[in-house]
């Protein structure tokens, strides 16, 4: 449970939301009640209401913090990495459950992906959140798109590779794996998932002869 003391704003929003989140991720949206959320966050119900409006709109608001990072784990890589070709491996390598965690936490390799956990649970009921999760991912597709493009002008990847294919299809590998995660695949086989993308999607093909 988090420390949160004081009058109602005298907490730390991002810690609050990142508690919340582990919630809905954990229980799924229907399932976790006010009193869960309430003991994650360590707030009262005046205080989470009053700060983050309906059981709803705090959902919304979690869903959105985790689509920024999900973009800006994809996208803040490829621009800060030295070379586009080691950035998009370094997604597949040591594994993908690994590089989950590092952008959301211990609480996410055996969740599956947030965003589609969500979309699965409420598209009937709340287009909202399939619309986030949408843009979210064409976000995501889009910097994959742009380091493959890259890795070809780096002359790390064939000339005839088609950026935005390859780039959608890494994005369906990368959401394939976080499904897995769900279905308890060992870290070793999600490891050897990851190498055997790298070694064929990711690889300059062996000279001929």
């Amino acid at each position: 449970m988090l420390a949160v003391m004081g009058r109602p704003r005298k907490f730390e929003e991002e810690q609050v939301l990142r508690a919340a989140r582990d919630e809905f991720w954990r229980n799924g949206y229907a399932a976790t009640s006010l009193d869960d959320l309430m003991k994650a966050t360590g707030l009262g119900k005046g205080s989470l209401y009053g700060a983050f409006g309906d059981k709803r709109q705090l959902f919304l608001k979690v869903l959105s913090a985790y689509a920024h990072e999900t973009a800006e784990g994809v996208c803040g890589a490829v621009a800060r990495g030295d070379r586009a070709i080691e950035v998009l491996r370094g997604f597949f390598v040591p594994g993908p459950q690994d590089a989950v965690a590092e952008h959301h936490g211990p609480v996410a390799p055996s969740r599956g992906c947030f965003l589609a956990n969500s979309s699965t649970e409420l598209a009937a009921r709340d287009p909202e959140v399939t619309g986030r999760a949408r843009a979210t991912y064409q976000a995501v597709e889009d910097c994959f798109t742009h380091a493959v493009a890259q890795a070809v002008a780096d002359g790390d990847l064939p000339e005839d590779t088609n950026p935005r294919e390859l780039g959608r299809l890494l994005l369906t590998i990368q959401q394939g794996l976080q499904f897995l995660t769900k279905t308890e695949m060992t870290p070793e086989a999600m490891r050897e998932i990851g190498r055997a993308t790298v070694d064929r999607l990711l690889q300059l093909p062996a000279p001929v002869g």
